[in-house]
């Protein structure tokens, strides 16, 4: 394949300084193969690494973000069998080091080596160069085919389905019955919702603000729907329970407010995850936790190969993601698309990039 010298890519010169330029296309090194990348969705985090960086990222001036992507492998390294020339693939963006006590038993995304590459640990996007960018090099543990049956573009969301299971798994799966709140009907939550139907879920019941998403979830499936402008949701969720509260509370919107409300929509003995991006500290009742005897968990990214788990989901069609993508840019344009995305403009969910 005729892969060019240099490429276009997304490098954040200064925090807030985001600029697409010309850059070397990177070579793969042993264990990595290079991808073509198709697409990028911006994520959740995103507009907190361009603004603020992120801890151990590289210098400013070389660092390309991204890491919701998809995209072919065009190249592999010399050791490489796992991949062929012309695979399509959704990045997962860890790879540990694959020597720390958590690494050996699995839990990656918590690596104790996190940020330090000489030890062979990549937070692609993060502490390590990204996808918004015409080519980029990632190792084989951190790539997952995928079927054509799943578009370029919605394969960039395999990266929060990944998340949302890997906080399902941690919490102990949705039970066949069972009620859930999720709370911040963004990508997130909208695919929280889905999950655990499919996962189950006798009822989903979907609690926001912004009523075209609360439409969105109703038509993927949410039972029922709650805007807490307009009616009292903690009161509509014990009402709906018979006065016992959910089984299972997922929190996706990221505010102190409904991370506080969540504890008076759980049952005793129920559970809950945090799925979102929290940038501000939130009160949480310590002594009810004990006394409820509350289990509490807090998913780190597509732990445990959950992104591969995504996969048959999403290609049969049991997830619908589709009405989630609202908009799409070049990669050109890619500062419009983050205003698009922190503005919320045109009802914006999942903001695509495609270099």
């Amino acid at each position: 394949m005729d892969i060019p010298k240099t490429m276009q890519a997304a490098v954040l010169f200064n925090y807030g300084d985001l600029r697409v330029t010309e850059r070397p296309v990177p070579q793969p090194a042993p264990g990595e193969v290079l991808v073509k990348v198709e697409a990028v969705a911006i994520c959740g985090s995103d507009p907190g690494i361009v603004n603020k960086g992120w801890q151990n990222h590289p210098p400013l001036g070389e660092f390309i973000p991204g890491h919701e992507c998809t995209g072919v492998v065009v190249a592999l390294a010399p050791d490489v069998t796992e991949f062929e020339i012309g695979d399509r693939v959704a990045l997962e963006p860890h790879k540990g080091c694959g020597r720390c006590e958590n690494c050996l038993r699995g839990l990656y995304t918590t690596c104790l080596n996190y940020g330090k590459p000489e030890k062979g640990h990549r937070h692609y996007g993060f502490s390590s160069n990204g996808a918004y960018a015409e080519y980029a090099a990632f190792h084989v543990n951190t790539l997952h085919k995928f079927p054509e049956s799943i578009s370029f573009e919605q394969g960039t969301m395999l990266t929060t389905l990944g998340t949302i299971l890997y906080g399902y798994e941690r919490l102990g799966w949705v039970r066949p019955g069972e009620t859930v709140v999720v709370i911040g009907p963004g990508a997130i939550g909208l695919l929280s919702a889905q999950v655990a139907k499919l996962l189950g879920a006798g009822r989903v019941i979907l609690t926001g603000t912004r009523e075209e998403r609360l439409a969105i979830g109703r038509r993927i499936g949410v039972d029922v729907t709650l805007n807490v402008n307009e009616v009292n949701a903690r009161q509509a969720v014990m009402e709906l329970t018979g006065g016992l509260g959910a089984d299972v509370v997922v929190e996706c919107s990221g505010r102190p407010g409904p991370v506080a409300e969540m504890f008076e929509m759980v049952r005793k003995n129920g559970r809950i995850t945090f799925n979102g991006v929290y940038q501000e500290a939130a009160t949480i009742p310590i002594n009810k936790i004990v006394q409820w005897n509350l289990l509490i968990t807090g998913p780190k990214a597509e732990g445990m190969l959950n992104l591969k788990r995504a996969i048959p989901l999403m290609a049969d069609g049991r997830l619908n993601v589709e009405p989630l993508i609202t908009h799409t840019y070049p990669l050109s344009e890619i500062n419009q698309a983050f205003a698009t995305f922190t503005g919320r403009i045109g009802g914006a969910i999942k903001v695509i990039i495609k270099p």
